[in-house]
């Protein structure tokens, strides 16, 4: 192993719930309606990939940049007083960083990266922090795991990534990464693609100790 890339959203910050209120809020005040498929549906979107779904496939009445933007804006501004940083994750994340070079790879745009990297004094050791808005697809697609790997200049079959739902997990896997779960206890992952990663951990805590 030579590399760990962590997703961001429901590995590192308990957020997953928040982006999907927000999303869901933006879709019903502009004319639009959720589905049940429609969580799941857009979990590793890039946001350019979540806009067009929810004006295209939801019915919102706003362009797709207009609503990323009320959406991110959104985001942004109940991250002001600090994101909602899981227990354990910066300790987990400096305890790895000493043994490994570390990344991140992320569906969340860019601005939000640099919130939980500056909230929990991040910034310096994680040496590569990779947006989907950043790549030619979000996840399931690779691209966002493959760049990660090539900006830390190793091969993504060496690298370790810890992810936690389905589309993440499966994007992981096809940039041929060994996969460390930890299944978000909101929106579980689907168990046939659960049982393909290499481990399955309680928490982040347990990271360490199984790599």
């Amino acid at each position: 192993m030579e590399a760990v890339v962590f997703d961001l959203d429901g590995v590192l910050v308990d957020s997953e719930r928040t982006w999907d209120e927000v999303r869901r809020h933006v879709v019903a005040e502009h004319g639009g309606r959720w589905t049940e498929e429609a969580t799941r549906a857009v979990q590793g979107m890039s946001t350019p990939e979540w806009a067009r779904y929810l004006v295209e496939e939801l019915g919102a009445k706003l362009t797709p940049e207009r609503l990323a933007e009320v959406v991110v804006d959104e985001m942004a501004r109940r991250y002001a007083d600090g994101p909602p940083v899981l227990p354990g994750a910066p300790e987990t994340v400096r305890a790895v960083g000493e043994r490994y070079p570390v990344a991140i790879a992320s569906s969340s745009p860019p601005v939000l990266i640099k919130a939980f990297l500056e909230a929990t004094g991040l910034t310096g050791l994680v040496r590569v922090a990779v947006s989907s808005e950043q790549v030619a697809a979000g996840k399931p697609a690779p691209d966002v795991y493959l760049k990660a790997a090539e900006q830390l200049a190793v091969r993504p079959e060496t690298c370790a990534a810890v992810e936690d739902t389905t589309n993440g997990l499966r994007a992981a896997m096809a940039a041929g990464m060994a996969v460390y779960a930890v299944p978000n206890p909101h929106f579980p992952p689907d168990p046939a693609v659960l049982a393909e990663v290499a481990f399955v951990l309680k928490d982040i805590t347990e990271l360490v100790e199984k790599l």
